[in-house]
């Protein structure tokens, strides 16, 4: 059953925000080079996103994680996992953005969406959770509304073209 509109958590993520809820929940944002990854469990109908900005920092020990940052988004995401009571590899992940925002010799120098995107696929390898769809790359933007209740992710790709897109069906 799909719960009706009004039922709905509507989350919206900025750069930096993190979201792990139920299937009541659903979470948008709108993506430049900046890499959201959703993680959903087909079980049990949870799941998140994070958009985050660059792949790392120098974090120092007693800092709190901080979802700008890849590696520290992604930390967030195990923490979530882990809280709820299951495993990584119980899970299935998109991988949305990454797109280049610059152009000339500034988009080959910088390439931030590019270092994003292979950032997020690592991560998602390291941690033994299956990649099923991706619409990386590009220039232009994305916006994106992930229903946690199916793991159905939209994107509308605003202005967007020659983005890499991977789905589980070709």
């Amino acid at each position: 059953m799909i719960a009706a509109a009004t039922d709905l958590e509507e989350v919206f993520l900025n750069p930096g925000d993190f979201c792990f809820g139920g299937p009541r929940t659903r979470i948008s944002t709108l993506l430049g080079s900046c890499v959201s990854i959703t993680l959903w469990h087909p079980r049990r109908h949870i799941g998140g996103m994070c958009h985050y900005m660059l792949t790392e920092r120098h974090r120092p020990s007693n800092a709190p994680l901080d979802g700008r940052f890849g590696e520290e988004a992604f930390a967030m995401f195990l923490r979530a996992i882990r809280d709820a009571g299951t495993t990584a590899g119980e899970y299935e992940a998109k991988l949305f953005g990454g797109g280049n925002m610059f152009s000339g010799q500034l988009s080959t120098v910088m390439d931030i969406g590019r270092r994003n995107v292979e950032l997020g696929r690592r991560l998602l390898t390291r941690h033994h959770i299956p990649l099923v769809a991706e619409h990386v790359g590009g220039s232009g933007r994305r916006k994106l509304h992930f229903h946690v209740s199916n793991g159905n992710v939209w994107v509308a790709f605003v202005g967007g073209s020659d983005a890499l897109v991977r789905s589980p069906h070709g």
